[in-house]
């Protein structure tokens, strides 16, 4: 593709600073542009602090042996994330595209590509996180209800269910009425957070936190002396805890001026995270040894129990908040890369349409919840997420591989975020240690994902690629579904509608 086109395409989206996301236009009928920079923190912020740091900080501690390389750990993971976050910021103002990575892909390497990684997004990423978030969120719900045993799996799930029905519901209403749940949720995490860390740094201004002495900071734990492959199962264990620092990116085209509060609220997100992710560590530590870390399953509730006294309660209420919020703004997100995939024919078309009344991709919203509802029943939910739970390195290595190659092939092309070449080349090759000990230490898992991921391609080559030799009465189906799902909906493509 010629330069003159990719300028073209990469533009054909506006110069995203009309508020109201009519690109200039009184005829253009497309999701409004409604979400803010601080929309855009809570979204960033919400889907990366989920409930891992309120229950199993105790892997990074347990493979690196001691507090102090423990912390190193937490923050250079904490800087390699606002990296990809700031690569992603490039790509995001070069190609104004929701729909993140996939639009990417897309755009760089071709159809196929980005097809796998649809794909794969659709038959398991999504849903099953978002089914996995919902029944970490039931079960903390049922969980003062009973506390001496396990909670009924019937009822956690039924529960999960609702979680889901519920917060669908929410974003086919409003894009403003998700946002404001996402910045709600975002602020209850981040207080209860603040209530952790208050509570660690009482400890340390009372001298009662000798895990925190720094002449023992880098003394191993018990007998166990850190090893290389230890750290770096750490490292792979921390960077996972900052999932989510893309998740912007894939609602590009509803951000009021993007250019701008993209890479703006990447840079508030980020920081904050790994300066949260840092202190909270403390004052685990502050509260309780290493030892006594290593012992709980889940160390905020440990920690609250012994600091908190009647307030302990906050603490299982406040996962549970947390993994809502998650919940909330994995369905905005995950929806708008089906959306996208949509309006670029590697989904069903409905799935493209947008609600006349709502601006909000009802369908796509559907359609992710439905997926998510079938994960709720699936038995075994956990082990299809470890085939893929490398996958999104695959992708976040293609994407920003992509824009490595795109700064040699179109060095002059306009860009109002460059960062150094040495950025994402150095994630780049993050990337690839990742996947390399990923198939290292889970050979059987990351083939099985592999192979998952492939059969796609037979998918693409009969649906995408011979979908205009389909036969008529095929093609007469597929007219009927998207006729009876434009009903259903009350929705109507981009760009069809005139005021």
């Amino acid at each position: 593709m010629e330069m003159v086109e990719k300028d073209k395409m990469v533009g054909a989206k506006g110069d995203g600073n009309n508020e109201e996301g009519v690109e200039n236009s009184t005829e253009s009928f497309k999701l409004k542009r409604t979400i803010t920079v601080v929309n855009g923190v809570g979204i960033i912020v919400g889907n990366i602090i989920g409930s891992g740091i309120f229950v199993s900080p105790k892997g990074v501690l347990q493979e690196t042996g001691s507090t102090g390389m423990a912390l190193i750990v937490w923050a250079l993971c904490g800087v390699f994330s606002t990296i990809g976050a700031l690569c992603y910021a490039e790509l995001g103002t070069t190609i104004l595209e929701s729909g993140g990575d996939y639009a990417y892909i897309l755009q760089i390497f071709g159809a196929l590509l980005a097809f796998l990684r649809l794909w794969i997004a659709v038959l398991i990423i999504y849903p099953t996180n978002q089914a996995i978030i919902a029944l970490t969120f039931a079960k903390y719900v049922t969980f003062p209800f009973f506390e001496t045993c396990d909670s009924p799996d019937a009822a956690v799930r039924l529960l999960a269910a609702v979680c889901i029905v519920i917060l669908t519901w929410v974003n086919c209403r409003s894009v403003r009425w998700a946002t404001r749940v996402q910045d709600f949720f975002t602020a209850a995490k981040l207080m209860a957070l603040v209530i952790i860390i208050i509570a660690g740094f009482i400890q340390i201004f009372k001298g009662e936190a000798p895990s925190l002495d720094p002449s023992k900071s880098f003394v191993p734990v018990g007998n166990k002396t850190p090893k290389p492959e230890g750290i770096a199962v750490a490292a792979y264990q921390g960077f996972f805890a900052y999932a989510g620092w893309n998740y912007l990116n894939f609602v590009t085209e509803e951000m009021i001026n993007p250019y701008k509060n993209l890479p703006r609220a990447i840079l508030i997100s980020m920081p904050l995270v790994t300066v949260v992710y840092l202190m909270a560590n403390i004052a685990y530590f502050a509260a309780m040894s290493p030892a006594e870390l290593l012992a709980s399953d889940a160390v905020a509730v440990t920690l609250g129990n012994r600091l908190l006294g009647v307030m302990a309660w906050v603490i299982p209420i406040s996962v549970a908040m947390s993994t809502f919020g998650g919940v909330n703004g994995s369905l905005l997100v995950s929806s708008r890369c089906f959306f996208v995939g949509a309006r670029h024919g590697h989904m069903p078309e409905s799935l493209a349409f947008i609600n006349i009344n709502n601006y909000t991709p009802v369908p796509a919203l559907l359609f992710t919840a439905a997926l998510s509802l079938v994960m709720l029943v699936t038995s075994d939910i956990y082990a299809l997420i470890n085939y893929v739970g490398f996958a999104n390195w695959v992708w976040y290595g293609v994407a920003i591989a992509g824009q490595v190659y795109w700064r040699f092939k179109y060095p002059d092309m306009k860009r109002p975020i460059k960062l150094n070449i040495l950025l994402p080349i150095f994630f780049c090759l993050v990337c690839l240690f990742i996947l390399t000990f990923s198939f290292i230490s889970a050979p059987f898992e990351c083939l099985t994902g592999t192979g998952i991921t492939l059969t796609g391609i037979p998918v693409y080559i009969l649906f995408v690629h011979f979908e205009p030799r389909h036969p008529r009465w095929l093609n007469n189906i597929k007219s009927a579904i998207t006729r009876f799902i434009q009903k259903l909906c009350f929705s109507m493509p981009q760009d069809m509608k005139s005021e």
